[in-house]
């Protein structure tokens, strides 16, 4: 994600000519920052899994709502959009990766007793 989305998203921020569409830059600096935050995850790999877990959810959800359909109709290939469900359906590598159990674990479930409002820990 580093690699890849670092280059691409901040060379086309760099590039941009003209006005920006508000909605369109939101999504450029969105995967801008991603990129950045995922240089974290180069050493701490396991303290970024919400951040690919983002991932794997808008990915997804794009695919289902948005190619699905114009696969169904026949208008995808071709299109802008059929190049980022080329791109997208990349995600089966976050979603095989993911450390499932050990992410269910610790960001859902976490059984950590917490201590007591006032408990101070000594």
């Amino acid at each position: 994600m580093f690699l890849f989305l670092t280059y691409d998203s901040w060379a086309h921020i760099f590039r941009h000519t003209g006005p920006w569409d508000p909605a369109n830059s939101a999504a450029w600096f969105m995967w801008g920052s991603c990129a950045v935050i995922a240089v974290i995850g180069i050493r701490r790999p396991l303290k970024m899994l919400p951040i690919v877990l983002f991932e794997i959810v808008y990915k997804t959800a794009w695919l289902i709502v948005i190619a699905l359909p114009l696969y169904q109709r026949n208008q995808l290939t071709g299109t802008p959009a059929g190049a980022m469900a080329s791109n997208f359906m990349l995600v089966i590598l976050p979603i095989v990766a993911m450390p499932w159990r050990y992410f269910f674990r610790t960001y859902i479930v976490d059984k950590r007793q917490k201590p007591a409002a006032g408990v101070l820990l000594k």
